[in-house]
């Protein structure tokens, strides 16, 4: 994604994505036993689906401004921002280990931040890029508050096609200004992340479903380690000891907010 972002732009990456996702996961739905979606359900499809195209432009606009350990670190905050929403919109009380888990993501965060300024390679870019990479964090930790009642509703294969097929309506309404035709070149990459991307959402899915999500929280934060070796495979991207710092103390706090309330920890990867 980060390769394709930097050759075409944020706008025509996402919106050939979602056009491969929505008819990859349409065969997907059809080749079972589907149902009409309830009004209800559709309007709750159509929300998170606004919401993820927000989540996506901003994300991956960010993250190709930053390293990629430095925006997989950044990500992890919207657990911690979950816990919070899930009291406001679901009426959960805050407990003391939510407090200190956000002060422990809120210090990640410092840290990360202070290190850019720190360093040379500091400009406005990375600036940018780090604030939207947090407010894309924002807008998925309601969407993880979303998703819990979405997976009570409907099946990972209808909530994976009516997202996909949402986002693919939203991305063409301004495809005749800002479209381009996709280079030739570029056609298997976007197969192989609509094919990682839809792979991911369907896997996270099934194994929330057979397994607490407190046993596999702390399998999620090897994102992190893979963030640091392919970015510095594919783009000579050194991590530096503030990202190793911060991303440690926001990884700390998820963990201590997955105990407190295990069942908001959903990472953002599960979406975009």
């Amino acid at each position: 994604m980060k390769s394709l972002v930097i050759a075409i732009g944020v706008y025509n990456t996402v919106m050939w994505r979602s056009i491969f996702a929505a008819a990859v996961s349409g065969v997907a739905w059809y080749s079972g036993t589907p149902t009409r979606p309830s009004a209800a359900n559709i309007r709750l499809h159509c929300l998170r689906a606004v919401l993820i195209a927000i989540i996506i432009l901003s994300f991956f606009w960010g993250l190709a401004r930053l390293p990629l350990a430095e925006g997989i670190a950044l990500s992890f905050v919207a657990p911690l921002i979950a816990l919070f929403l899930a009291a406001m919109v679901l009426g959960e009380r805050i407990q003391k280990q939510a407090i200190w888990a956000s002060l422990a993501g809120l210090g990640g965060v410092i840290v990360i931040t202070a290190g850019q300024f720190t360093q040379l390679r500091f400009s406005e870019d990375v600036l940018l890029g780090t604030l939207s990479v947090l407010g894309s964090t924002a807008f998925y930790a309601y969407n993880l508050v979303l998703m819990r009642r979405q997976a009570q509703l409907a099946t990972p294969t209808e909530i994976m096609f009516f997202q996909n097929i949402v986002l693919t309506v939203l991305f063409l309404v301004p495809a005749p200004w800002l479209a381009t035709a996709l280079p030739s070149h570029l056609l298997w990459p976007i197969i192989a992340v609509t094919g990682l991307s839809l792979s991911g959402q369907y896997l996270m899915s099934w194994a929330y479903a057979r397994a607490e999500a407190q046993y596999l929280i702390p399998t999620e934060y090897s994102a992190f380690l893979w963030a640091m070796a392919l970015g510095w495979y594919f783009f000579g991207e050194q991590v530096e000891w503030t990202t190793l710092v911060g991303g440690g103390l926001i990884i700390f706090g998820c963990l201590i907010a997955a105990r407190s309330n295990p069942k908001l920890a959903e990472p953002i990867e599960a979406t975009v």
